[in-house]
């Protein structure tokens, strides 16, 4: 399928030369005069790309990029300025308010074409889905790498190995990495001062730990520790921030596959505010159990300590033991050789407060 450029030139010889180069090289082209009929081509035609003159009546090219970018079906096609003048300021004027590239009248065909083509590649790279796996995540970097604007350093990454109960960042410190999960399972936990522990979160392969204390740029307010032997990546604060800070679209990307575990977070701590403990312990087996699954149709047994899964619900081991032997009087699950599996997860769902 032809890409769809819109020129927007009220130079009538000059819309008419850029025309004929576009069309020769395979671009399906519309035209508009000014900037006003311009904007009202491009919210109905939805063109892959853009290219505007600056210097045009009743409405000049940064009033056609302003109003473009306040709406969302057009505030991410690529923009491309034509301009007579090479005064920086102008050219600075241009780029921070969303422009991706200016062409200075007067320019040769392959400059004009390989402007183009370079916009359109990029735009590209930008609208590709990326996975929450690390191969996504990978993916991600070269993508933001490719763009040209940062120098991310995936393939440098290191990736650490903890033991478990290793502790892999402690409340106060300060944070130097996001921490990505490659292999295993860890978790975060806040502690009262009689050294009571609470899990806030159990984090899984594809899992991100340790990003909130990056994005308020404070010292962490939580604890982590591996809950099992794990593989971390270790993504250095400065790739961190190159990633939210090289193009809108990455960032979006990036923050899609950073918060994906939000929801869950949530609604553990309004578990904990306002559920009985019945309640409580089902909604954390079932946090536990969604943690632990491989794949949809996994039925794991969880092995996980006692006094982990009591901090999860957030009560006493005691408390949590008797309400799983009401569980397992009632078949609602059952205990193996430590493990613990769900025989009744529908009705775990839907147990009344």
């Amino acid at each position: 399928m032809k890409k769809k450029i819109l020129l927007i030139e009220d130079h009538q010889a000059v819309r008419e030369n850029i025309c004929e180069i576009l069309e020769l090289a395979g671009y399906e082209v519309k035209e508009a005069p000014d900037g006003k009929k311009g904007v009202e081509l491009a919210q109905q035609w939805a063109p892959d790309l853009i290219i505007c003159d600056i210097m045009m009546p009743e409405l000049d090219g940064y009033g056609v990029l302003h109003l473009l970018s306040k709406n969302s079906s057009t505030s991410s096609i690529p923009f491309i300025f034509l301009t007579a003048k090479t005064d920086r300021a102008d050219m600075r004027k241009g780029m921070e308010m969303g422009a991706d590239d200016f062409i200075t009248k007067p320019f040769e065909d392959v400059e004009l074409l390989n402007a183009v083509e370079a916009r359109l590649r990029k735009s590209e790279l930008l609208r590709t889905e990326f996975s929450a796996g690390l191969d996504g995540l990978k993916q991600l970097m070269r993508t933001a790498r490719d763009l040209g604007k940062v120098a991310l350093t995936e393939g440098d990454h290191e990736i650490r190995t903890y033991k478990k109960k290793e502790m892999i960042y402690t409340h106060g410190s300060r944070p130097m990495f996001l921490y990505y999960v490659v292999k295993g399972k860890a978790k975060n936990f806040l502690m009262n001062e009689f050294g009571k522990e609470l899990i806030i979160s159990i984090y899984k392969e594809g899992d991100f730990l340790g990003y909130n204390a990056l994005l308020e740029e404070t010292n962490y307010n939580d604890n982590a520790e591996a809950l099992e032997d794990c593989e971390l990546m270790l993504i250095p604060k400065s790739d961190f921030y190159a990633l939210l800070n090289t193009n809108s679209q990455v960032a979006k990307s990036f923050i899609k596959i950073l918060s994906h575990n939000l929801v869950e977070r949530e609604e553990a701590l309004i578990n904990l505010a306002y559920n009985s403990l019945r309640k409580r312990v089902a909604n954390g087996l079932l946090l536990v159990y969604d943690r632990f699954k491989k794949s949809p149709d996994d039925r794991p047994g969880l092995e996980i300590p006692r006094e982990d899964l009591a901090q999860v619900v957030g009560t006493a081991t005691e408390s949590l033991i008797r309400t799983l032997s009401d569980f397992k009087s009632e078949k609602l699950i059952e205990i193996k050789d430590g493990k613990i599996y769900l025989l009744d997860e529908k009705k775990l769902r839907n147990l009344l407060n």
